[in-house]
């Protein structure tokens, strides 16, 4: 995966222009599921969800960055956060349990993933039949932070990537002034 732009900003000035709680609450996020974090980074989304879950819930975390896994885990020590199962790796390459995710999240990261539709194909492994995929991203608009316009993607384009890989996506969200969400279902067969 790329350069992750958005982890140059500490956690109190994201939380400024980014609430994760409430972002979760959009995406249906409940007490008991099971929720899969792609591109984790050092747990911004993670920490919150392994709280909503709670104890009869399980949170995985896959980031290539293995310092940042290694901060998350330090964070979930530090809170008690028993819940979670955190490890080392590309989304390309990584499935942390099979037909286990009531959700998949990706935070920020569809666009920068070597290979998107290869992650959305792996989602489709890592996914209950009646889970959710949420996809939340930058805006194609101008912004004081984030990554480059040249490589964001627009609402549109994430839709089709996602439906290429065989979802059905609602449509884009508005979450903020930078961010969109879009939620999607497996099809039924």
């Amino acid at each position: 995966m790329g350069i992750r732009h958005f982890h140059m900003h500490p956690e109190a000035d994201r939380r400024q222009w980014q609430n994760p709680e409430s972002i979760l609450a959009v995406a249906g996020l409940k007490p008991a599921m099971t929720f899969v974090d792609l591109g984790c980074g050092n747990g911004f989304f993670a920490v919150p969800a392994a709280r909503v879950v709670g104890a009869e819930g399980r949170v995985y975390g896959v980031d290539a960055d293995a310092e940042l896994i290694e901060e998350l885990r330090q964070r979930a020590d530090v809170e008690g956060l028993t819940n979670m199962t955190l490890g080392v790796g590309r989304a390309e390459r990584t499935i942390p349990c099979e037909r286990c995710a009531d959700m998949i999240f990706m935070g920020n990261v569809l666009h920068d993933f070597d290979d998107p539709a290869r992650v959305l194909e792996n989602a489709q492994k890592i996914l209950k039949p009646s889970g959710v995929l949420v996809d939340l991203d930058w805006k194609d608009v101008p912004s004081p932070m984030g990554p480059p316009m040249s490589i964001r993607f627009s609402p549109a384009r994430a839709k089709d990537l996602i439906e290429a890989a065989g979802f059905t996506a609602g449509p884009a969200l508005d979450v903020g002034s930078y961010h969109y969400l879009i939620l999607a279902r497996t099809r039924s067969e």
